[in-house]
């Protein structure tokens, strides 16, 4: 009988041992195909004619699908046994991008130590408070943090302490940093990942989903302590930390200042009633679809809007004639576009062409602008790409490129170690990533700013 070998703890970095789970499956070792087979089964102790396959799916969590939690009282028991468990917490939200509003979750997955997985629906709750109760101190083990923690935030959690597994393999210099490729690197399972962009306010959740989900919680805390070990074996360890701290201070960013200037397509309206004309539509399809609980671009794509800003039709049924307007769903608003509108063409004010800029200007503006500023970025860009390859660490988690713009496009009076440092602090660098780039671009402030 061919015996598959599942991983429950990966090999960790180092000298650290990897742990199998052996479960039988009625198959021999000569139906295994050759390039499957990888570690061999002596180095772990098995019989030497067992085969070890490279890669193990891993289609459901080990001790079986759970029910998904509905009720106050079952919210109340998992977070009790959320709270006796010991050791980090796995975390991880399913949402429903560009088919809701917003970016909330529908399905939080957790685990912490032999609590098992435990999935809960938020939408038939006020908020998750009693959870985040429950995790008061915990480590939380995410991957891809600032996808999932907005999510949380509104549910009414936010961490203590944070492990993020895609930011600590871009640290550790990983070439692909998606949950299943790092887990397959590091772990040797195999994750299905075939519901990821499904959508996740459907109800009931069928079983495959809520399969999927929580493999994706499933050996989070065994994939951190691969990468806490990697990080340790590489002495980036440090570095990760402070980037987790950070992200726990920041959990959610600010909004953007006029969102609707992102309007694919805006460069082609002419004027500044049409681009005035556009908020007014943008901003009526937004509060149409916060009310309808839909994506705004499904309700109504940006097409469609450029083109009604465009025309400027003037009543209902020339509204109608737009591509897009004609659905079911938005027939019956015909008259709210058509007011928007006409108080584009009736505004006092239209909007400007452009807004003062928060930060530094297009790079191809610096020349004319600021031409000391110009003869910075270059070679500074340059300098943070090749440390980076060396410390085997992308550029981009080196030092934020915006950071660096902003440092450049006005640079402190005094071209030392210590105010380029302080410059840097200010602008949210980390100090792992100053004292990593300060070295590197002093020489360049100096040569050009004497």
């Amino acid at each position: 009988m061919f015996v598959c070998a599942f991983i429950s703890k990966c090999t960790r970095v180092g000298a650290r041992e990897k742990v199998l789970r052996v479960t039988a499956h009625g198959t021999s070792p000569a139906e295994t195909p050759r390039d499957t087979v990888g570690t061999q089964s002596a180095d772990f102790g098995l019989p030497a004619h067992l085969a070890i396959p490279e890669l193990v799916p891993l289609n459901e969590p080990f001790e079986g699908l759970p029910s998904i939690i509905t009720t106050e009282g079952g919210l109340k028991r998992a977070a009790q046994k959320i709270s006796a468990a010991h050791g980090p917490a796995a975390i991880d939200t399913e949402r429903a991008s560009g088919i809701r509003y917003g970016q909330r979750a529908f399905l939080v997955q957790i685990k912490r130590g032999d609590t098992g997985i435990i999935l809960i629906d938020p939408e038939c709750f006020d908020d998750l408070s009693i959870i985040n109760s429950a995790l008061a101190g915990v480590e939380w083990v995410l991957h891809a943090s600032t996808q999932d923690l907005p999510a949380l935030v509104e549910l009414g959690m936010r961490p203590d302490f944070l492990f993020d597994t895609e930011l600590a393999a871009r640290l550790a210099g990983l070439e692909r940093v998606g949950l299943g490729p790092v887990v397959e690197q590091l772990l040797g399972y195999k994750l299905a990942k075939e519901h990821s962009a499904a959508d996740w306010s459907k109800r009931p959740l069928p079983a495959e989903w809520l399969n999927y989900a929580a493999l994706d919680v499933e050996i989070l805390v065994d994939l951190r302590d691969a990468l806490e070990d990697l990080l340790e074996s590489q002495n980036k360890l440090e570095y990760a930390r402070q980037e987790f701290a950070y992200i726990v201070a920041n959990p959610t960013r600010e909004p953007k200042k006029d969102p609707w200037r992102k309007t694919k397509g805006i460069q082609t309206l002419r004027n500044r009633r049409q681009l005035t004309a556009l908020r007014n539509l943008w901003t009526e399809r937004d509060h149409l679809a916060r009310a309808k609980d839909v994506a705004p671009k499904r309700l109504l794509p940006d097409a469609s809007l450029i083109q009604a800003a465009s025309s400027m039709p003037r009543s209902v049924p020339a509204i109608l004639q737009v591509p897009g307007f004609q659905t079911r769903a938005l027939k019956r608003e015909a008259p709210r576009w058509v007011r928007a509108i006409s108080a584009a063409r009736n505004e006092e004010h239209p909007v400007p062409y452009t807004t003062p800029a928060e930060g530094p200007p297009p790079l191809k503006a610096w020349e004319n602008k600021r031409p000391q500023s110009a003869a910075l970025i270059g070679p500074c860009r340059e300098a943070v790409n090749a440390l980076g390859a060396e410390m085997n660490i992308p550029a981009e988690n080196l030092m934020v490129p915006d950071t660096l713009r902003k440092l450049c496009w006005e640079p402190p009076a005094e071209a030392d170690a210590e105010t380029i440092a302080d410059a840097l602090r200010q602008l949210g660098a980390r100090q792992w990533q100053i004292e990593a780039v300060v070295p590197v671009i002093i020489p360049i402030f100096e040569d050009i700013l004497g």
